[in-house]
């Protein structure tokens, strides 16, 4: 039986919930690191071969959490942005081609899009304000619409949406499905194969609870074989162990992407923080996390004080709070980060984002440090 606060020994002085920027690594994360480390001070790389096992049993572990067919479909890069940059810069665009994203959407799901407008792309912002986003993003679809590139969900506003909808509207339509699924894997459950996703990329140093520098990125294979690539290395060629071989060619499957040399120090950890979730299981920390995120909601609501900026409808929401206050918001965060508690300033207020082990103490002094 896994000993969650065992895995979380946080300062009791701590009150975090900060997962939607950059979690805390759980103690196994931790131990698998400091082992990592031991090894390369006392042997070396002398078995190198079983770091490439951990490697691929964290390919394992990703498919396993967004169940995608093969682990082959899964590639390592550093980050979200590098991962949509791949699809963005890789595609055959042709003048008068259009992407489709909403106005709430992290930088990181903006910038690679619209730095196409050399090819002659337009990058379209749609509002999604709206009781309906997805309708409003499925209207905004023309003949000339190559991509919709959607947050699953929004980090500003906690907004989540409904992506097997979204899923089935663009294989209707012809459009590639590219969801950046940061701020709900290792959350929430996911399912490439249900929501009919052609791209999956999350960093893992959010609700992953991994290391900054190693990201998730999912590509079906039909989907992969038209991407030009734009970074070679030993690494992503098929033979990719014969250095003395002069001709060679790309790899078959997602490692295509990966031009040279692994993170294995952020593989060890992240590959142990996912062993936690997936002994936990995905159901079970999905629940946890909205039942606090649900409790923070209907506390922060109930005080007649300040605005919940986030979704009111239990369907639409997944692990983000954000509460406008009445008194000026930088002040408010001053006061809650001297106070101890971990947060954020997004979207216009005070963001919180509990995971699934975070005790109701942490959020029951937190929100009474909120209220002042």
């Amino acid at each position: 039986m896994t000993n969650i606060a065992d895995e979380f020994p946080q300062d009791p002085d701590l009150l975090y919930l900060n997962h939607a920027a950059v979690a805390p690594w759980p103690r196994r994360a931790r131990d698998a690191v400091t082992a990592f480390a031991a090894e390369n001070l006392h042997q070396g790389a002398r078995d190198y071969p079983r770091w490439l096992a951990t490697e691929q049993r964290l390919r394992q572990q990703l498919q396993a959490l967004i169940n995608a067919p093969d682990s082959a479909d899964i590639a390592l890069l550093k980050n979200t942005s590098e991962g949509l940059s791949v699809l963005a810069c890789g595609l055959d665009w042709q003048d008068g081609d259009e992407v489709i994203i909403s106005n709430q959407e992290f930088p990181s799901n903006r910038i690679p899009w619209q730095a196409q407008a050399r090819h002659g792309v337009t990058t379209r912002e749609v509002d999604i304000s709206m009781a309906d986003p997805e309708q409003a993003l499925i209207d905004a679809m023309t003949p000339r619409t190559r991509v919709l590139a959607i947050s699953s969900v929004q980090y500003g506003s906690g907004l989540r949406l409904d992506l097997a909808r979204l899923g089935k509207a663009c294989r209707r339509a012809g459009v590639l499905f590219c969801v950046d699924a940061i701020q709900s894997l290792g959350a929430l459950p996911f399912d490439v194969q249900e929501i009919q996703a052609d791209v999956v990329v999350a960093d893992g140093h959010k609700w992953m609870l991994g290391p900054e520098g190693l990201a998730l990125f999912y590509c079906q294979p039909d989907l992969r074989e038209q991407l030009t690539l734009f970074q070679f290395g030993w690494h992503m060629v098929a033979d990719a162990g014969n250095y003395d071989r002069h001709d060679w060619e790309i790899a078959a499957d997602a490692r295509r992407f990966e031009c040279g040399s692994p993170n294995l120090l952020a593989v060890h950890a992240l590959s142990a923080s996912l062993s936690l979730l997936l002994e936990v299981g995905m159901d079970s920390v999905g629940d946890a996390v909205l039942a606090r995120s649900t409790w923070l909601d209907t506390a922060l609501r109930a005080c007649g004080r300040g605005q919940v900026l986030s979704p009111a409808a239990p369907e639409r929401r997944a692990g983000i709070v954000t509460w406008r206050p009445e008194e000026p918001l930088d002040a408010c965060f001053t006061r809650l980060r001297d106070a101890g508690v971990v947060c954020a300033q997004r979207g216009g207020g005070i963001r919180l984002s509990p995971h699934f082990y975070t005790d109701h103490t942490v959020m029951e002094r937190a929100v009474a440090l909120l209220l002042g």
